[in-house]
């Protein structure tokens, strides 16, 4: 997002995607790639992840009716995720942030 840091974009997406607002963490924790599907074509995207220390959740957000929010324990919300370097985050997170 032009005009903003790398985590205060990560925090703004958070509140669009999923209507969650906190405490965003100044660095990332790690970093995934992804090929998105533009205009019948992939192109390869980098993205940092952030912590973020949810405070409080917005009972409507921007993509409400795209996404669906759905509070998980770590180990499972990694397995839902499709791609393994993200898994492999969350994964690390759980164990270096959150105690195991």
């Amino acid at each position: 997002m032009s005009g903003e840091s790398s985590a205060r974009s990560a925090a703004i997406e958070a509140l669009e995607e999923a209507g969650v607002a906190g405490d965003i963490g100044a660095e990332p924790i790690g970093r995934y790639h992804y090929t998105k599907e533009k205009k019948n074509r992939g192109i390869d995207c980098g993205v940092d992840v952030y912590p973020l220390h949810v405070r409080h959740q917005l009972l409507n957000w921007p993509e409400k009716g795209r996404r669906e929010a759905v509070w998980l324990p770590i180990a499972e919300a990694a397995l839902r995720v499709g791609e393994p370097e993200l898994r492999q985050i969350i994964m690390s997170f759980r164990k270096n942030f959150v105690g195991g």
